[in-house]
């Protein structure tokens, strides 16, 4: 999976990469090999060359995308972007005319579906909650609009890019 994390003093691409249990990520070209646990929701415990670093992650409701990370004593605020909801995106603000498509990133599991077929929503709204890699996401809507169709229900397995609602 491939993202882009802004802090206030830089831009970083990071490509993250899950095998046999471990985590590969390439921060700016970096290599670093990870293992990574969630303790509890938001806590993140990684090894490293020996060493365990805690992280803790809370969302900032003020603005989609961003988190505030706690490492030792310093708390940085971070922007995560996935450039692929950017490319092919018919309009920055999400408002375009047609379908929308809500797509997950990594493989999962549905822990809950929020919204009905024909429910209307607001650019922002949660509509599905997949777990992957032990964290919990919520899918959010990309537009205002109605949903046309979910297709899954909770429990169901997914795979990386697959549909899982659209809204018109």
């Amino acid at each position: 999976m491939k993202l882009l994390a802004e802090t206030a003093e830089a831009k970083h691409a990071i490509d993250i990469k899950r095998v046999d249990g471990r985590v590969s990520a390439s921060i700016d070209g970096r290599q670093y090999e990870v293992e990574v646990s969630e303790p509890e929701v938001g806590v993140y415990l990684i090894k490293h060359s020996g060493k365990i670093y805690e992280i803790t992650v809370t969302p900032d409701s003020a603005m989609v995308g961003s988190c505030m990370v706690r490492v030792g004593s310093s708390d940085i605020a971070v922007r995560i972007t996935d450039p692929k909801r950017l490319r092919g995106t018919a309009d920055a603000d999400g408002v375009a005319d047609g379908l929308a498509e809500i797509r997950t990133a990594m493989p999962g599991k549905v822990v809950r579906v929020l919204v009905e077929p024909g429910t209307e929503v607001e650019k922002g709204d949660g509509v599905i909650v997949v777990e992957a890699m032990k964290m919990q996401n919520e899918l959010k809507a990309p537009k205002t609009g109605v949903i046309k169709d979910i297709r899954v229900s909770a429990g169901s397995t997914v795979s990386a890019g697959e549909t899982l609602a659209t809204i018109e």
